[in-house]
């Protein structure tokens, strides 16, 4: 029996279809059952809660065989490094008490990376702790998600623009959220790996957002066009929407490694996945809009 947490998230619905297509038997950790489709509930498993709670995780863990891990994001926590420990100390005792042999988590490409990246680092920070726990495991570990380009609909529809914090001339490496399932998928289903690691899966383009937007106009059949925000704007827009100092100083300690080569390292050693982002922008974006 195969644990996953954040089951209705980009990821974990994706990763549950593949584990239950495959005849594994799934048992999810989610916080409202109702948000599962119908299909699904009737196949798994459900336990309601949220991972961070040694109660839910007791009652999630006992028999499993492996356990999928992914933090949930929250915009109100003090700090990301602070939110993804509370959850990785949570998980890595009950991985413990319940002796959970495999452990398959979704933290980020760029490990060994040596400067502040924000919430990358929180999610380096929980692999550490994860470890502790004696598991065998793998951080599936990928660079900039192309789903994050989906908060920016409006901005395409209506401005024919999109924006990021990167250089628009420097390649940003790029996965769909598809083969970050998959990948999860077949590390759960076929255990046959052993003590930790890391295991970056990168899409198979070198795209600068220069690049992306050019993609983005041929495909959409009207023009895109690139815009770079800078670090003391984004800091600004984040301030007015709220956000604590800790969370707009995670953000852009993550946009500046990500600018200035967190992830190009992996390029050596990552798995090139399946989805290119001109068919990503075909199959999931375009439809979108």
């Amino acid at each position: 029996m195969i644990v996953v947490t954040t089951p209705t998230g980009q990821v974990g619905r994706r990763l549950v279809r593949h584990l239950l297509a495959a005849g594994t038997k799934v048992k999810v950790v989610v916080r409202d059952a109702a948000r599962l489709g119908d299909d699904v509930r009737e196949q798994v498993e459900v336990v309601e809660g949220t991972h961070d709670d040694p109660a839910v995780l007791d009652a999630a863990l006992p028999g499993a065989e492996a356990l999928f891990w992914l933090v949930p994001p929250n915009p109100a926590a003090a700090s990301a490094e602070e939110h993804y420990l509370t959850f990785a100390r949570a998980g890595g005792a009950a991985v413990r008490r319940h002796g959970v042999g495999h452990v398959v988590a979704v933290s980020s490409a760029g490990h060994g990376w040596t400067k502040p990246a924000g919430v990358l680092s929180a999610a380096f920070a929980m692999d550490v702790e994860l470890r502790k726990a004696g598991a065998a495991y793998r951080a599936v570990s990928p660079p900039f998600y192309m789903e994050n380009l989906l908060g920016q609909l409006a901005s395409i529809r209506e401005r024919g623009v999109f924006a990021l914090a990167c250089a628009a001339d420097r390649p940003l490496a790029t996965i769909a959220t598809r083969d970050i399932a998959a990948t999860a998928a077949g590390l759960l289903t076929d255990r046959s790996w052993t003590e930790q690691a890391d295991v970056p899966v990168f899409g198979p383009d070198r795209l600068t957002p220069e690049g992306m937007a050019e993609v983005l106009s041929e495909e959409l059949g009207r023009p895109v066009a690139y815009q770079r925000i800078t670090l003391a704007g984004f800091a600004a827009m984040r301030r007015s929407q709220g956000a604590s100092e800790r969370l707009v100083a995670d953000a852009a300690e993550m946009f500046a490694a990500q600018d200035d080569g967190i992830y190009d390292a992996d390029w050596a050693t990552a798995t090139i996945a399946a989805t290119d982002f001109r068919t990503w922008c075909r199959e999931v974006l375009k439809p979108a809009l």
